[in-house]
């Protein structure tokens, strides 16, 4: 298991972060107070969204994948106990296998991150799905156009509100699963910290991850 990142797969992810070629299928998120109470949710279509929208969604999720990696974005493994069933790995991955549409699931996950998340102010949860197809690749490795696999996953952020729902830069966040060797680490999480030095350690906790074992 490769416990470092590699900051070629991030920026694989990351180019196509536009609003030509996202392929982002669907957001959910939802809103608390500064009280930790919940405060309104939504669950939308990603392409029914205005260009501005999806613009400005897109650089909310971008802010995971193309952080410094190995530094502010750092890989969490599950251990077998971690991903038995009622376990939060459970959770995403039924969330990842429903592309964000069951709500029920989403309220469960919101659930989960107001429990853990410490905060002083009102925030936002913000939860993307995408389909990225990879490309497959010639025996020079040059890209050829045809797709060979797709790596599917979730962009999860948690950002400070500036104004009424309108949410800031992302504090934290995950992305999940991990991607590594052009597919899905089923078994691992990368998680981001916007602030190394006062990280919000209880993300980890509330995802139930560990660091990679160095001596694998």
């Amino acid at each position: 298991m490769a416990n470092k990142i590699d900051r070629e797969d991030m920026l694989a992810l990351t180019r196509r972060m536009n609003v030509s070629r996202c392929s982002f299928t669907r957001i959910a998120g939802c809103y608390v107070d500064g009280d930790g109470d919940f405060d309104g949710s939504f669950n939308v279509n990603f392409l029914k969204l205005s260009a501005e929208e999806k613009k400005r969604n897109i650089e909310l999720a971008k802010a995971v994948p193309f952080a410094a990696t190995n530094v502010n974005l750092k890989r969490y493994e599950f251990s077998q106990e971690d991903m038995r069933p009622g376990t939060v790995w459970q959770l995403l991955m039924a969330l990842r296998e429903c592309g964000l549409k069951n709500d029920a699931l989403m309220d469960s996950f919101y659930d989960l991150v107001m429990e853990h998340y410490q905060s002083r102010r009102s925030y936002a949860v913000y939860m993307f799905h995408d389909r990225y197809d990879i490309p497959a690749k010639a025996a020079d490795k040059e890209r050829l156009w045809e797709s060979e696999a797709v790596f599917e996953y979730l962009i999860c952020v948690i950002c400070p509100l500036e104004n009424e729902y309108e949410p800031g830069e992302p504090e934290c966040g995950f992305l999940f699963p991990a991607f590594l060797d052009g597919g899905a680490a089923l078994n691992c999480v990368d998680i981001y910290q916007k602030n190394t030095k006062n990280p919000h350690t209880e993300l980890k906790e509330l995802l139930g991850c560990r660091p990679v074992d160095n001596r694998r």
